[in-house]
């Protein structure tokens, strides 16, 4: 404040000198003494005005001073609030810290002594262990003299008492778990089947592996057979059958693993006999005239057989192959109307289960198109099939369920399954195919002789032409159990040592009698 009002002072002065020389350099010419007067006036004028601004200035630096005292006093003021504030909040913090420290001190107190008492009590289960494994000695020791047995003896019946225990109850589970399944599949699996039974009829139409040409007479033999035997070597150099002419009253055989090739020498052979004129030339023409028919006959037997099915865009060569199957039988059952009757039960089945019914009867239709070449190539007519299907541009799919129809490969699709079992449905219907007697018999015998290899078999007996088995067991030597188990053992072993179409029922009969004489 001082300084100001020095300030003040000097910038009066100043100003007054700066007036007193304008003024005298104004008038100059005046006199000294009016001049001289006139800067005392102007002095003191500049004086006094000094002096009231010097108080003014007083007066507002006192203002300011006030002021700021008040602002740094009510600055100070809030400041000291707070720092009271934060003095309380760390004095009560200080405390909550203290309460948790006595807690915690009170706490390791606690933990201290609960230690104690669990090492005491440590301390006399080890002793008490210690006791219960003297004891536990003294009496294994005591069992062993009594039982005349050694611990791991011991040990080895018990798991074994155990071990048929588990099984008996392993083999209880299983045949409730295998009732409760059967119950529920074979109800579903006979609505299919049945269903699919009824929608379908298909003729069986049995054929002879040898055809035989009627002849009006038995001249006509010495004129097939022709002079030095020329005429019938024609006809089985442009044929590749064999004809065999026997004391068989007015008919030839026709004898050739081709079923087609057999056909053009049937049919050629008949209009041999019926035009009479039979020379080797004659032969030769009328034998390239049916196998170019044979060959059309061929490709409209396919074609009809898609179209009846109502499957499209097969291969043109698959087509061929299916009106091959047209002559070619497998126990006397056509192959051709075989392959139509599965196309058609797996559309049923498909139907019924929601699946893809134009799928299931392609691969119902293709299933033994490898028939039609297995004479020709060597392996099973399932791969061979599945490896045209693949070549001829069919999916994945059906190429796998071709070769998963007979077990080949194992099926991986629903598709698959289906085909196995229309196709066991077809040839295993009454009068479907037909077996050589030795077949037959070999297989009853095997069937028997699986069964009776089991312990605990007494009798057993094929029914049904095979498709059943029925095993009386003792009743003492096997329990209701183990003879569920048995069933499911049989079954294995016939599956795996057996080959045969369609499905064998396994039954194992068990019966207690109780006999007693009154006398």
């Amino acid at each position: 404040m001082d300084v100001t009002i020095i300030v003040v002072g000097v910038i009066a002065l100043i100003a007054g000198a700066a007036i007193s020389a304008v003024i005298f350099s104004r008038r100059e010419k005046q006199s000294s003494q009016e001049l001289h007067n006139e800067v005392e006036a102007r002095l003191r004028d500049a004086e006094a005005e000094a002096r009231q601004i010097l108080k003014e200035a007083r007066v507002a630096a006192q203002e300011e001073a006030l002021r700021l005292k008040k602002e740094a006093e009510d600055s100070i003021g809030q400041r000291k609030s707070e720092l009271h504030g934060q003095e309380m909040r760390l004095l009560k913090r200080e405390q909550k810290i203290d309460k948790k420290k006595e807690l915690i001190d009170q706490k390791e107190v606690e933990v201290l002594e609960r230690e104690k008492r669990l090492q005491r009590r440590a301390t006399k289960l080890d002793q008490k262990e210690k006791q219960v494994d003297a004891i536990i000695a003294e009496q294994r020791s005591l069992l062993e003299k009594i039982s005349g047995m050694s611990e791991s003896e011991a040990r080895e019946q018990l798991l074994k008492s155990f071990e048929e225990e588990v099984r008996q109850d392993a083999a209880t589970m299983l045949r409730k778990i295998e009732a409760e399944t059967r119950e529920h599949a074979d109800k579903k699996a006979k609505e299919i089947l049945s269903l699919a039974i009824a929608r379908y009829a298909g003729e069986y139409v049995a054929e002879r592996t040898v055809s035989v040409v009627p002849l009006p007479n038995d001249e006509m033999k010495g004129r097939i057979i022709g002079r030095e035997g020329r005429n019938i070597r024609a006809i089985e150099a442009a044929t590749g059958i064999d004809l065999i002419i026997d004391d068989t009253p007015e008919a030839v055989l026709l004898s050739g693993f081709n079923p087609v090739r057999r056909e053009v020498a049937r049919i050629a052979l008949e209009r041999l006999v019926l035009d009479g004129r039979i020379h080797p030339a004659r032969i030769e023409e009328v034998v390239r005239k049916v196998e170019k028919e044979i060959d059309v006959s061929i490709r409209e037997a396919g074609e009809q057989a898609t179209f009846d099915v109502g499957v499209y865009g097969i291969h043109p060569e698959l087509i061929k192959l299916l009106g091959k199957l047209k002559f070619r039988t497998s126990y006397s059952q056509n192959v051709l109307q075989h392959s139509l009757e599965v196309a058609f039960l797996c559309g049923v089945m498909a139907a019924e289960l929601g699946l893809d019914v134009k799928k299931a009867k392609r691969i119902g239709l293709l299933h033994d198109i490898g028939k039609a070449v297995d004479h020709e190539v060597e392996g099973s007519h399932a791969i061979i099939g599945s490896d045209l299907a693949k070549k001829y541009g069919e999916s994945r799919e059906i190429v796998h369920a071709i070769a998963a129809h007979h077990e080949d490969i194992k099926p991986e699709t629903v598709l698959a399954v289906l085909v196995q079992a229309a196709d066991a449905l077809s040839g295993a219907r009454p009068g479907a195919r037909r077996e050589m007697l030795e077949t037959y018999v070999k297989r009853l015998e095997d069937l028997e002789r699986i069964a009776t290899s089991f312990k605990g078999v007494q009798k057993s007996y094929a029914i049904q032409a095979g498709r059943e088995i029925r095993i009386a067991v003792s009743s003492d030597k096997v329990s209701d159990a183990e003879a569920s188990l048995m069933c499911r053992d049989i079954a294995k072993k016939i599956e795996s040592e057996l080959s045969y179409p369609g499905q064998i029922k396994i039954i194992v009969l068990r019966e207690t009698r109780a006999v007693e004489y009154a006398k």
